[in-house]
């Protein structure tokens, strides 16, 4: 048996049999005459093809493979590999090098690739010898699968070839637990303090987005009478934002957030860090007298919290044991958050126009896909996630995953309705993911807010108190794009066809096979 045949025996046992990549020659002695269990997914660029996997693993809740190409792919995916790290998502992937039987001379496409996307693998082996691979391709599945990220291979092309060794050879488990323990004096410890705060608040980290998880912070959140805030810049939500007790988004500016928590003496911030913010702002997150604490089985997010305590353990087995600690409170009489009043029917088409129109038509069990700067906290307000996985979104803040990882997503989720909200900048960075969803017949609807610009930049520009460097592009046309990767498109500029096609497309998602672009001309905000 050969390494190659050793991986594929890998792949299927995995249950990674869709392999996500745009190959190099690097590549060939391992892709040529693919068995035909094995499905192939081609993104024409390393960012489509990366993301395409995020999504995909997102949807499945389980590691996904790609296989880049030496340098070239690797550097050309690095921005999306970072976008998995922060969304926590667990990408297998391969990388092709060079022949190591002459790689000393660095001949072409000879690669330097050990540390090429810094510390954002969460694992990555560059094996001594062919033999290894298999163990190490193991390994990154269980590394990917502990550590939520991507884990790297790096593999000589002329290793795929090789003999495989022996079984007794493979440097992995065939089986890794993952047992929940959560230790009763540090639940007794975080008990304590809520039960001893008069006022308490909630924070949803994007840890927390599995059904079970939800229902454990539900769970909490109904004993403690508490109002719940979601994190800033969260990749998922975690926590339903239809619920009474929910109190919308997290500020992402100290002042403000000063501003928000300051009606309480205790914020827990649970599957998520203390606090993710944008520009700097001094002073201390929280008045004075507010005690802060955190809960995440991220140990990284635990150790940067500065909190009074601070629990590195499952987030719902710690909501679950302490809400069954704490006394019973009061639970609001009324809902805590609102969405906002539907924006003035006549004005000029706005993005606010855009998203209520969507957030009145879509179904619960819809996926929203953000990557829409400038309008993300409108798209939040309007559109809220009522079902796990109702909102995804590149939490590293790198434009381009949006689009392809909606593919991914809508591969993973075939049942579930996928729509990707992007700005028109966003949608350039990524655009090569109509291609793959034309090409593989997979139905997200993509919405594309187009402003003619870097909007985002623009109001940052505002606000440091001159006029950007850059200019606009309204002439880039998406539509025509998106249709030349052969995906279909439609141009809309007015509320009456907005309307119409929304009525027309929103009630058969589900049933899609095919992706449809809705490109929206909008007055900038």
């Amino acid at each position: 048996m050969t390494v190659r045949d050793a991986t594929f025996d890998f792949l299927r046992r995995r249950g990674l049999t869709d392999i996500f990549s745009n190959p190099g020659s690097t590549e060939i002695p391992f892709l040529t005459g693919l068995p035909g269990d094995l499905n192939f997914v081609l993104g024409l660029h390393e960012g489509s093809v990366v993301s395409m996997a995020s999504g995909y693993a997102l949807a499945r809740r389980r590691p996904s493979f790609a296989l880049l190409h030496t340098t070239p792919g690797f550097g050309n995916a690095v921005n999306a590999i970072a976008t998995a790290r922060v969304n926590r998502t667990p990408i297998v992937i391969a990388i092709g090098q060079q022949d190591r039987r002459h790689i000393a001379f660095e001949p072409f496409l000879a690669g330097r690739l050990e540390g090429l996307a810094g510390d954002y693998p969460v694992w990555s082996s560059q094996p001594s010898r062919a033999q290894d691979v298999p163990g190490a391709l193991e390994r990154a599945y269980h590394e990917a699968e502990t550590h939520r990220g991507p884990a790297i291979v790096i593999v000589p092309m002329g290793d795929w070839l090789e003999q495989a060794g022996e079984p007794h050879e493979v440097a992995a488990p065939q089986h890794v637990l993952r047992p929940g323990a959560v230790d009763d004096e540090a639940v007794a410890a975080l008990a304590g303090l809520l039960d001893r705060a008069k006022s308490p608040a909630l924070v949803a980290g994007a840890r927390l987005d599995t059904p079970e998880r939800w229902a454990a912070l539900v769970t909490l959140a109904e004993r403690l009478g508490a109002p719940v805030y979601q994190e800033a810049f969260s990749g998922q939500a975690g926590f339903p934002q239809d619920h009474p007790q929910w109190a919308g988004p997290l500020p992402f500016l100290r002042p403000q957030l000063r501003e928000t928590l300051e009606p309480y003496d205790l914020v827990l911030a649970v599957g998520g860090p203390v606090f993710r913010q944008s520009a700097y702002d001094s002073g201390p997150f929280a008045r004075e007298g507010t005690v802060l604490a955190v809960v995440s089985d991220d140990a990284d997010e635990v150790h940067r919290s500065p909190v009074e305590l601070a629990l590195l353990a499952a987030p719902d087995l710690v909501c679950l044991e302490v809400a069954a600690r704490v006394s019973q409170r009061p639970q609001p009489a009324e809902p805590l958050f609102r969405r906002p009043e539907p924006p003035p029917v006549g004005a000029p088409l706005k993005a606010a126009h855009v998203l209520q129109a969507l957030g009145d038509r879509l179904p619960a069990d819809a996926v929203v896909v953000e990557e829409c700067p400038s309008n993300r906290d409108e798209l939040m307000l309007r559109m809220p996630a009522r079902q796990p996985l109702g909102m995804v979104s590149p939490a590293m803040g790198g434009l381009g995953w949006g689009l392809p990882a909606s593919v991914g997503l809508r591969m993973g989720l075939p049942d579930r309705p996928v729509v990707a909200v992007l700005g028109d900048g966003s949608t350039v960075f990524g655009i090569q993911g109509f291609w793959s969803a034309a090409r593989y017949g997979i139905g997200p609807l993509v919405v594309v807010l187009k402003n003619g610009g870097y909007r985002i930049m623009d109001q940052l520009a505002a606000h440091q108190g001159g006029p950007p460097a850059w200019p606009s592009f309204g002439a880039v046309d998406i539509a025509a794009i998106a249709e030349a990767f052969g995906c279909e498109a439609r141009r809309i500029g007015d509320g009456e066809a907005l309307d119409a096609a929304l009525d027309e497309v929103v009630p058969g998602l589900r049933d899609r096979t095919s992706p449809l672009l809705l490109e929206v001309t909008v007055e900038p905000d």
